[in-house]
């Protein structure tokens, strides 16, 4: 029998700030029980296993993540934007190195197709870069650039991997800089194909 006061939400959000706590790795339906007081088996009247517990935070987090991004680029184009975006995914996977792992896991495709937060990331993320003139497939070119670069400088920064005495957030405002310069000379593909056909014939 489930423990009177427990929900669903309430066992995800209780998941979300152990993560954050102790490490995305080490969410447990044991550590989540103990927290609460009880045994592991009123926490399965919630949950199925600690599979669903992982993926019900990884929502949860994402969510949160698009939101945090969408207050931000709100009225902002172009640079602004861009700098908005990168600052709010920053800001968010620092302050909360737990969730942000969340967001990290690769979901089951019908899951992530159904998932808000996954439809608002990507129309968010490519109505931003739309503003630069992208098509496809430039446009999944681009987001996996940006991906790359937030999350790597992200998890560099987290671990403190960092030494030098340049200040990290000079570097993080040089590196978004580097990114709009990017986007707006993006070598786009139509562009290549016109190259190598020009090639080809001459």
């Amino acid at each position: 029998m489930a423990r009177a006061g427990l929900t669903v939400e309430r066992v995800v959000a209780a998941a979300a700030d152990l993560a954050d706590e102790v490490g995305f790795e080490n969410v447990t339906v044991s550590a989540l029980a103990r927290h609460f007081g009880v045994k592991d088996a009123s926490l399965y009247s919630h949950i199925k296993n600690v599979q669903d517990l992982r993926t019900r935070l990884a929502l949860l987090a994402g969510e949160e993540m698009i939101d945090h991004i969408a207050a931000a680029v709100a009225g902002c184009a172009g640079k602004d934007a861009l700098a908005a975006f990168a600052g709010a995914y920053r800001t968010y996977a620092l302050k909360h190195p737990g969730r942000y792992a969340a967001t990290q896991i690769r979901l089951d495709q019908p899951l992530a197709a159904d998932s808000r937060a996954m439809r608002r990331t990507a129309e968010i993320t490519y109505g931003m870069l739309r503003a630069y003139g992208l098509e496809e497939p430039d446009l999944t070119d681009a987001v996996r650039l940006l991906r790359s670069t937030f999350h790597g400088y992200c998890a560099l920064e987290a671990a403190g991997g960092f030494n030098a005495s340049r200040d990290v957030r000079a570097s993080w405002d040089k590196a978004v800089d580097a990114l709009h310069r990017a986007l707006e000379h993006w070598p786009r593909e139509e562009r290549r194909e016109a190259q190598h056909k020009e090639k080809s014939t001459s």
